[in-house]
């Protein structure tokens, strides 16, 4: 435990609140592993009342900018301004704990004398949470997220981007913070694409060069894609760990909408048979249409000044899956398909119970 002990003064000493965190976290799990549970106790509530954030808000207070259009190069979001939920499967929620896990070891793992690239590529089609997850991770670490403006970052001057991207690095580097790149591929097109220029080909040289320093440096750097098969090569080379964040599968879209419930706390009941019909429909869908669909269910339910109702929630669905194009006979078929009973028909849709059966008679 002495060991620990050094390491947090140095950590302290050398204004380096990361590092006092990761041993002060181990040293309590030592605590705790040799009997003194009343002390790691002790430790571990410091730990959780304690996250830095001031020290953080002096140092990243002005975010880089342009030199030219004076516009921020990127924005800054905060452990406690970080709010997000978010359900994937239990192969990527590994991975992603496994990244975390290998962050906070970093300290220990270099004492060990091993190098150490703690990067993350997130791939996969749009809408599927690889925003959400970068936030995710960002908050379980309790630092700031450096999330790159490519709108101001990339320049009509080409030679302006190389600088603007090593502007960034540079200051991200100098912060504890992660550094994520979303919609990567807007600067990190292979090289041999016949379209792109030989400028641009630098720009993408300059990038992997500031990759490379900054995980020398041992930075953390998230980047995110919905087009990987755009990537140059060199790319993937640069990152320690690559997941694939999908589609939600049929039980994630319902842990979803079990979660969605949940929050919004609006008295609808969980009734088993709707929930796996409405998680039947969602199905295949992202992780962003679904929570659309369901918020414009509760929006309207709201506006109706009612609780949110199944009638409502398949009534969303068919507008989005149809761009709001169908007729009053196919939402009272559609209806009536998932267990919704004619009466409740006619009470949602306002009309009188023989035009429901009329409907369903056709």
């Amino acid at each position: 435990m002495y060991t620990e002990i050094i390491k947090i003064i140095e950590g302290g000493l050398s204004n380096n609140p990361q590092k006092v965190l990761n041993y002060s976290k181990h040293l309590a799990k030592k605590l705790k592993e040799d009997g003194s549970d009343k002390l790691a106790g002790r430790i571990t509530k410091v730990i959780q009342g304690n996250s830095g954030i001031p020290v953080y808000k002096d140092q990243l207070f002005h975010a880089p900018v342009d030199n030219e259009t004076r516009l921020n190069i990127a924005d800054i979001i905060f452990p406690e301004n970080n709010h997000v939920d978010i359900i994937v499967s239990k192969t990527v929620n590994q991975s992603v704990l496994d990244f975390i896990s290998l962050v906070n070891s970093r300290e220990i793992l270099r004492e060990k004398g091993l190098e150490i690239n703690l990067s993350l590529l997130l791939y996969g089609p749009p809408g599927c949470g690889k925003t959400s997850m970068a936030k995710y991770i960002a908050k379980e670490l309790d630092l700031p997220l450096i999330v790159a403006r490519f709108d101001s970052l990339i320049s009509s001057l080409l030679g302006s981007t190389a600088k603007n991207i090593r502007k960034l690095f540079d200051y991200s580097k100098s912060k504890p913070c992660i550094l994520f790149l979303d919609e990567f591929d807007a600067i990190a097109k292979a090289r041999d694409d016949n379209h792109e220029t030989g400028e641009l080909k630098r720009v993408i040289n300059s990038l992997l060069q500031n990759i490379d320093e900054f995980s020398e440096a041992g930075g953390i750097l998230i980047a995110a894609t919905n087009h990987e098969q755009l990537l140059d090569s060199a790319i993937w080379r640069r990152f320690e760990v690559v997941i694939n964040i999908n589609t939600p599968s049929y039980d994630e879209v319902e842990s979803l909408i079990k979660m969605y419930f949940n929050k919004i706390q609006d008295g609808i009941e969980y009734e088993g048979k709707k929930v796996e019909l409405l998680s039947s429909c969602l199905n295949g869908y992202s992780h962003s249409e679904i929570i659309k669909i369901l918020n414009n269910a509760y929006y309207n339910s709201i506006i109706r000044k009612e609780n949110l109702s199944y009638e409502e929630l398949f009534t969303q669905y068919l507008k989005y899956k149809t761009n709001n194009h169908f007729k009053q006979d196919q939402l009272i078929r559609f209806l009536n398909e998932n267990s919704i009973s004619q009466k409740q028909i006619s009470s949602y849709m306002n009309i009188s119970l023989r035009q429901v059966r009329n409907a369903l008679n056709e």
